[in-house]
């Protein structure tokens, strides 16, 4: 039946080429480009086959060097194309198709390193309980001047006015709009591949932007904020700007986060568990919270996946820097919105912009459904700001991937197999990251010491 979906669609839109795509640990898209008939043929039989490495390579494009989560003797997998997925590639002139592919093994297992996998695998968790959950992304970004040596700091691109933003411009109208030729082309583009996107607001540093996603379907809104990425750099560049999903891209601004609203429907009711029949928080909505409490530390390798991430997570900087929850407010990483019983969800504000979208939902909803199955329980709600509190999160990548090593529970609901898989990568990167010399060494350090 796929095949004929397929079919049609290249048909029908009369398509020159697919792109068939899978995230890797980085949420960068690999894959591979095929002219129709190429990929109808190999959808068919198997021949869509990329190595397994490919998803133990590093930010920097290196395949992990030395792993046992994947084999020795480079094997191939195939990709298997969602047919729900496939889309129009909107910035190209000749008619493109993009369609996001499972892999799996020749003998047909599913890999259980890949990052969509991995959010299966926690959703099918859930449902063998009988929920359902449900996220709604809030994704920041900064637009930058094009930047060609990587020793020079980044600096805010410039909109219509021609003029450099001078200062916060937090839920500004006339900044937002400053952008628009940019904007217009990423709402364009996202109406052409069905991203169900949002509003549009101005943030606190400068050109930088969010857009929100309507709340749905984990599974699907990771798929979308996969493509959405795409979409806004390429609608940048369009522009002669790069947009950056950088957690901080900055030294003296605000970092960019995805915060992440979740809640649980019962399959077979379609409410919100969350709330009791008189509107009052459930007890599983409190083993959520208290989920998320335990776990967040040790799932942060996956919310903050980058040694920059942790720039961002500080105190003063306007993002969490510890597990308290709260009503309604911003100060703390665990925050329940006000709204009726049948909205009530909290939102975790933890999440860097610079995360796999995969992965972020996948742990975060991983740890509220440890809370409930583990019946915790959660400290009580904090009042007032919680940037008075300590600072609890771990402070660097290496002390996050000791947390995960060290937490069976949640190495469990991901697979040992994906843990292993990912601690080597980012171990990898960090070893990478500790040969380059930065400018602040040679600026104090050079004639000092």
């Amino acid at each position: 039946m796929s095949q004929s979906k397929f079919e049609d669609f290249i048909s029908t839109n009369q398509i020159t080429e697919v792109e068939c795509l899978v995230a890797d640990m980085s949420g960068t898209a690999r894959g591979k480009i095929l002219p129709p008939k190429k990929f109808l043929s190999g959808n068919k039989s198997k021949g869509l086959r990329v190595p397994e490495e490919v998803f133990t390579l590093t930010i920097n494009g290196r395949f992990v060097s030395d792993t046992e989560a994947v084999s020795d003797s480079a094997i191939d997998i195939y990709m298997k194309p969602d047919v729900d997925t496939i889309r129009f590639v909107p910035w190209y002139e000749a008619p493109t198709a993009q369609v996001i592919c499972d892999a799996y093994h020749l003998d047909d297992k599913p890999v259980t390193i890949s990052p969509r996998h991995v959010l299966k695998r926690v959703l099918q968790l859930y449902k063998d309980k009988g929920w359902k959950p449900v996220v709604a992304p809030e994704l920041e970004f900064y637009l930058v001047k094009k930047n060609f040596d990587s020793d020079y700091p980044l600096e805010a691109a410039v909109g219509r006015s021609g003029r450099k933003e001078s200062g916060g411009q937090a839920y500004g109208i006339d900044a937002a709009n400053d952008f628009d030729p940019i904007v217009e082309d990423i709402y364009d583009w996202c109406e052409a591949q069905e991203l169900d996107v949002d509003t549009l607001s101005h943030e606190a540093g400068p050109a930088q932007l969010e857009i929100n996603f309507n709340h749905g379907d984990p599974l699907e809104l990771a798929d979308q904020v996969f493509l959405f990425k795409r979409t806004v750099r390429q609608a940048a560049l369009k522009h002669d700007v790069y947009a950056t999903f950088m957690a901080k891209p900055h030294e003296n601004e605000p970092g960019s986060s995805m915060h992440i609203h979740q809640s649980v429907m019962d399959i077979k009711t379609g409410k919100n568990i969350f709330a009791t029949k008189d509107g009052s928080h459930s007890k599983l909505f409190l083993n959520h919270i208290a989920g998320l409490q335990r776990y967040l530390a040790a799932a942060l390798p996956l919310l903050a996946p980058n040694v920059n991430s942790y720039r961002r997570l500080v105190p003063e900087s306007d993002a969490p820097t510890n597990v308290h929850w709260a009503i309604d407010n911003r100060t703390v990483s665990l925050r329940v919105p006000s709204s009726d019983p049948s909205n009530l969800r909290v939102e975790n504000r933890v999440a860097g912009a610079d995360t796999n979208p995969y992965l972020a939902f996948a742990a975060s909803l991983a740890c509220g459904y440890l809370g409930m199955v583990e019946k915790l329980k959660p400290s009580d709600p904090v009042t007032g700001s919680a940037y008075r509190y300590a600072h609890t999160l771990p402070i660097s990548l290496d002390e996050a991937l000791d947390k995960l090593s060290y937490t069976k529970a949640l190495r469990m609901v991901l697979g040992e197999q994906f843990s292993e898989a990912y601690r080597d990568v980012k171990y990898q990167e960090m070893q990478h990251y500790r040969r380059v010399i930065s400018s602040w060494e040679r600026e104090f350090l050079l004639l000092n010491v």
